[in-house]
């Protein structure tokens, strides 16, 4: 008789024959079975045990932990870029400022010398150099000698009104030896500067101007001019004051005659400061400004030259300077005395639109 399988789990056997289980214990029942259903396990099925439920109740305790983690990592993540751009802010900003060297500036971020020289004085006259002109004045009185800072490529040049006041021609020869006519075309006697434009000139080296309002007493600068027609003479010192009061004269002519004479009062540019005259008389006509004060050597002809940070950016125009009166012990000849005054550069700046009208101030 065939065997059918129940639902029960059971083998129904002929009458006369007790019911066997459909699940031994030691061995599988070898009577074919209902393809509709899979065939029985090998083994007794597993009875729950207490505990899990037990483990069913942690399991959202762990999966809220698992899922908690995730807002944290994110935090994280967030935190260390947060990190790693401000690191590289910090280091663009030490970069930019010179802070790991032993000479710094704080007039200005705009980083002109190259990075293997940062901070020498040779790679600020490196850098700057090409950018400084000495200027020659001739008038009626005579001639003069100054220098000059190229603003634009095609010939703006920079200087002190009292280097061209007066002068009925004006040549300019650059570092590289290139000589040029040039015209005024502006003067603020009052703020001592002015204006000239280069003939026929264009690819010139232009300067980088800073920001002088944030130079700080004890900065290091660099003084670039010519001294006595010295072209391209390279002095230094630091910020020894500001805001320095100076007086000096308005008058074409007086100053291009002390440049001339090279004595008269020590042969400097005369000036005026707390009350008292220096290099000479300063005249009727005077205008008062305030400069920055610096020991680097200044001589006649470094008026209208630059005044440069270690950065590399004019922070000041030299305008006036001490000469000390000559003596036997100096061969007759007048030293600088580590007096020197520079029209602040933003000043300069705020005067441009002013010079390049065309005003005669």
């Amino acid at each position: 008789m065939t065997e059918s399988f129940r639902r029960s789990g059971e083998y129904e056997t002929p009458q006369g024959h007790e019911p066997q289980s459909a699940y031994p214990q030691q061995h599988v029942a070898s009577s074919p079975v209902n393809p509709e259903w899979p065939p029985p396990p090998s083994y007794e099925p597993p009875t729950p045990t207490v505990q899990q439920p037990a483990a069913t109740a942690t399991a959202p305790a762990a999966e809220h932990r698992k899922r908690a983690k995730g807002p944290f990592a994110l935090l994280a993540a967030v935190a260390i870029v947060a990190a790693a751009i401000g690191g590289g802010t910090a280091y663009g900003i030490q970069e930019l400022t010179n802070s790991g060297a032993a000479v710094t500036s704080s007039s200005t971020s705009t980083n002109v010398v190259p990075s293997s020289v940062k901070g020498t004085v040779a790679g600020v006259a490196a850098a700057v150099s090409p950018s400084i002109v000495e200027i020659n004045a001739a008038s009626n009185a005579g001639s003069s000698t100054g220098s000059g800072v190229i603003i634009t490529s095609d010939g703006e040049i920079i200087t002190n009104n009292h280097v061209i006041a007066g002068a009925s021609s004006v040549k300019v020869s650059t570092s590289d030896g290139r000589r040029y006519t040039a015209k005024v075309v502006g003067t603020d006697s009052k703020k001592d500067l002015a204006l000239i434009k280069l003939e026929n000139a264009s690819g010139l080296k232009v300067a980088t101007l800073g920001n002088s309002s944030g130079v700080r007493v004890g900065d290091q600068v660099v003084a670039i001019g010519s001294p006595e027609g010295l072209t391209g003479t390279v002095t230094s010192g630091i910020v020894s004051a500001l805001n320095r009061d100076v007086t000096v004269a308005t008058e074409g002519g007086q100053g291009q005659q002390q440049q001339q004479q090279g004595g008269g009062g020590g042969g400097g540019w005369p000036f005026e400061f707390g009350g008292q005259e220096f290099n000479g008389d300063t005249g009727d006509s005077t205008t008062t400004y305030k400069a920055l004060q610096t020991d680097a050597s200044l001589n006649p002809g470094n008026s209208g030259g630059a005044l440069i940070d270690m950065n590399g950016n004019i922070v000041g125009i030299n305008s006036a300077m001490y000469s000390a009166t000559s003596s036997s012990s100096d061969g007759g000849n007048p030293g600088s005395a580590g007096l020197g005054f520079a029209i602040p550069i933003n000043t300069v700046k705020s005067d441009l639109a002013t010079l390049r009208s065309g005003s005669t101030g």
